[in-house]
């Protein structure tokens, strides 16, 4: 049995600090000082440190791996959206060496255009091509303008009616929500080595910010594909050997038949093994603030036209939750607006009332716009919270101009919840954001914007322990895994990433500059700077 020791660090285990530690078959067997590791390992390969901060390795507890696999293939929109002319420029250059029948590009934001005030529209696209479909989705991931073309594919006219949870302006052919998948299934499907390879491209990226965990929303990429694919895809690459990052996957499903089907073919919560395994139920409740498509309880106060929408009616969320809750799975379910967190909280309550169960771990994902009486009621039912810190870099600057002073005030209160018991564990919603753990790490301790905006709401900022917590061992609570993982600690996956610098004594403001040195995934080194 080869033990490797690794010495002269300045490890933070989750509980405390020390020097060194020893990972046997995947597994830490033992963490002290330097003394005490080479007492118990005198013949251990050895590592050293070199006084480097040393943590768990970071577990994102919510975003789309193979969704940020397809966005690195395609027109890095994110890179280009200053302003609109560079981002249709572009474009156009992007489409004239494109050798693709389509041309799909995701990441532009409105907000950042100092050019125009206002989305990309169908005219736009016309410009750069007629010929060719063009889909171009904001950041968000909730909007997106096409082409002309795309709209004569899919069959959408002036005179199509908008579907419930989703918007059409043909106009300016910008789709919201559930209007999306209108065009979406029409869009060429890749095949099962196709998806490898994205989830290849993703983990490369994942591992290089120190991520080894991610809990994943992955079947609804490509609606037409079965989940059973993307399963297939997962567990044939941890069988060669090639899956570096463990995969918690948020089963995302629209319909009640088609949850009863995957249930009833043996998967359910914790099924699996510590490289791929069925987390809960993925429902996606609402849109997104900066589309404006989130579900507020009051019309936006820079656009009183729209209160924006939830994407499923109350019958449809207390059928699946319900459904979820009895057969004892649990819930995930992408809240951004308070009216859309009202519905869910009401289905979540309905569910455990029919169905009490003690930790059930029923989660709100985002849980950004949010009143005083919902803190407290989520605070009664103890839902888990998977928050996104890093969107501060972006929402401190909207989140008073949409929701308006009152809304605002309550709002992203993750610091509230946490010390009222609540579990709150982190991540990024990549494609959404770059999966940039320490850019996260800084937003949560600072509640202020990279370029200076804020603070927002200061009183809810975290310690750097417990911006570091929520990315390690907060996480694996998120998955029941936390008797194995998110520690530096014996039995627990020897799952670990290197930092240049130590968070817990470098400047606030400069978290987002620390580099990740080396990460390792089971003992293994994935990731070397």
């Amino acid at each position: 049995m080869e033990t490797k020791v690794f010495l002269h660090g300045n490890v933070y285990t989750g509980d405390g600090f020390t020097e060194a530690f020893a990972v046997e078959n995947g597994r830490f067997v033992a963490a002290g000082s330097d003394t005490q590791i080479l007492a118990k390992y005198p013949d251990g390969e050895q590592t050293d440190l070199g006084g480097s901060f040393v943590c768990a390795a970071f577990n994102d507890s919510h975003m789309h791996l193979l969704n940020y696999g397809q966005a690195l293939s395609m027109a890095r929109l994110d890179q280009h959206t200053s302003s609109l002319k560079e981002m249709l420029k572009y474009v156009k250059e992007y489409t004239e060496n494109s050798k693709g029948s389509w041309i799909v590009g995701r990441g532009w934001n409105q907000d950042y255009f100092s050019d125009a005030d206002r989305m990309p529209s169908k005219e736009d696209l016309d410009r750069i091509s007629r010929d060719k479909p063009i889909i171009l989705t904001r950041a968000c991931g909730h909007v997106c303008t096409v082409n002309s073309k795309l709209l004569e594919i899919a069959g959408i006219s002036k005179d199509t009616v908008s579907p419930d949870g989703g918007s059409i302006d043909y106009e300016n052919g910008i789709l919201c929500d559930n209007a999306i998948d209108i065009v979406e299934k029409y869009k060429p499907l890749p095949n099962k080595e196709e998806i490898k390879q994205m989830i290849l491209a993703s983990c490369a990226k994942l591992n290089s910010f120190g991520i080894t965990s991610s809990q994943s929303d992955d079947y609804g990429v490509y609606r037409e594909i079965p989940f059973e694919t993307i399963n297939e895809a997962y567990k044939e690459l941890s069988e060669e050997g090639r899956l570096s990052v463990r995969v918690n996957e948020q089963a995302n499903f629209t319909t009640l038949k088609d949850l009863k089907d995957f249930i009833h073919k043996g998967n359910m919560t914790s099924t699996g093994d510590d490289m791929f395994r069925i987390g809960p139920l993925k429902m996606l409740g609402d849109g997104s603030l900066g589309g404006r498509t989130a579900h507020l309880s009051r019309p936006y106060a820079d656009d009183p036209s729209t209160c924006g929408f939830s994407l499923f009616s109350d019958e449809q969320f207390n059928d699946m939750i319900g459904y979820a809750n009895r057969k004892g799975m649990q819930v995930a379910v992408h809240a951004i607006g308070d009216a859309c967190l009202d519905k869910v909280l009401n289905a979540i309550e309905k569910a455990l009332t029919e169905n009490p169960r003690n930790d059930h771990r029923h989660g709100i994902v985002h849980c950004q716009i949010s009143r005083q009486d919902q803190l407290d009621r989520m605070i009664r039912l103890k839902t888990h919270i998977y928050a996104q810190s890093v969107f501060l870099d972006y929402d401190n600057h909207i989140v008073e101009q949409r929701a308006g002073k009152d809304l605002a005030s309550t709002s992203y209160s993750w610091k509230t919840l946490m010390n009222n018991g609540l579990t709150v564990s982190n991540g990024s919603d990549a494609p959404v954001e770059t999966p940039d753990v320490m850019k996260g790490i800084e937003c949560a301790v600072t509640r202020t914007s990279l370029d200076g905006c804020g603070p927002y709401l200061p009183d809810q900022a975290f310690t750097v322990k417990e911006a570091i917590d929520s990315f390690t061992y907060n996480g694996a609570i998120a998955s029941f895994e936390e008797d194995h993982k998110g520690k530096i600690a014996p039995g627990y996956l020897a799952d670990f990433v290197i930092l240049d610098q130590d968070p817990f004594v470098t400047e606030k403001n400069r978290i987002h500059e620390i580099g990740i040195n080396a990460t390792y995934l089971s003992g293994k080194c994935v990731y070397k700077k």
